[in-house]
């Protein structure tokens, strides 16, 4: 289990982040969502024990992470940046891996030939930004980790090689109960792998929730009425955004979807509909609630 303790850290007298606090259960995959500059990368790398933070705490499975070889030992970061070796090729990279990580898993390195289908003897700095990703999963998933930490990890991919990447990270997931942590501003990508959600802004975490709760409880609605729309419509309702297009209203509210229905129903609009909401339409509302502007994102 890995543990956020009101974390903080300061980059050049800039707070990157403040009183950070969430937990991540084994074997789950957690989306870490924000907008750019909310301090994600910035607490990935103190996950990965890259950077140490300046106060609170982070822990997984009860021990420390920064300068802990054998915590380190089965963990992997693959950063939105990727570095390799100069000169290396994908064997001698993979050798290298081989001689740092203990759990190396030589039989399913030589399997996964197949599904990324690439030469083994080419230098990686070669390679195309997407070709170089799928290397860094390749070595990476090799060292059979118990804690995978990602960022922007499907930038460069195509959708093929999206989907397969996807089906490892959710095979370990599912026989090793490995534990994965994403950063992503792909979150139609993110969103069929991730069962918990977190949304960093101005380095403050501003939720965090299952994935299943968080849309539960907010929701679009398109309402209509014969005549004039009553005045006593929203009262009652947390409404987070309303647009009108003629006839026809659009709405974010939040609450449960059986409270939300029969509060509705009861003004008798023509047309009522309660219709779901992506990742990405929610995190917008949730940012909008914190000053970020919202326009004609309801199409």
């Amino acid at each position: 289990m890995i543990r956020v303790n009101d974390v903080a850290k300061k980059l050049d007298d800039v707070e990157a982040l403040s009183d950070v606090s969430f937990t991540v259960k084994k074997g789950s995959i957690y989306g870490l969502l924000g907008s750019n500059g909310a301090g994600k990368t910035t607490l990935l790398r103190i996950l990965a024990g890259v950077l140490r933070e300046s106060s609170g705490s982070i822990t997984i499975n009860n021990e420390p992470v920064f300068e802990n070889t054998k915590m380190k030992d089965r963990m992997i970061f693959i950063p939105d940046t990727l570095y390799f070796f100069s000169q290396y090729t994908i064997q001698q990279m993979a050798n290298f891996y081989k001689s740092m990580y203990s759990n190396w898993n030589e039989e399913r390195y030589q399997q996964m030939k197949e599904v990324f289908e690439i030469d083994v003897n080419k230098k990686i700095h070669k390679f195309s930004k997407g070709m170089q990703r799928q290397v860094a999963f390749w070595i990476s998933l090799s060292t059979m980790p118990d804690v995978l930490i990602l960022d922007e990890p499907i930038d460069g991919l195509d959708p093929v090689m999206r989907k397969k990447v996807k089906n490892l990270i959710l095979q370990d997931v599912a026989e090793r109960e490995m534990t994965v942590l994403i950063s992503s501003h792909n979150l139609r990508e993110i969103e069929d792998i991730c069962d918990h959600i977190g949304i960093l802004h101005k380095g403050k975490l501003l939720l965090e929730k299952e994935l299943d709760v968080l849309k539960s409880d907010i929701h679009k609605i398109q309402i209509a009425f014969k005549q004039e729309v009553p005045n006593e419509l929203f009262e009652g309702v947390e409404l987070l955004y309303k647009e009108e297009r003629g006839s026809v209203m659009l709405c974010i509210v939040r609450g449960q979807a059986g409270e939300v229905t029969e509060h509705f129903e009861r003004s008798n609009p023509v047309v009522f509909d309660l219709l779901p909401l992506t990742l990405e339409e929610i995190f917008i509302y949730e940012m909008g609630d914190v000053g970020y502007a919202i326009k004609n994102v309801l199409d």
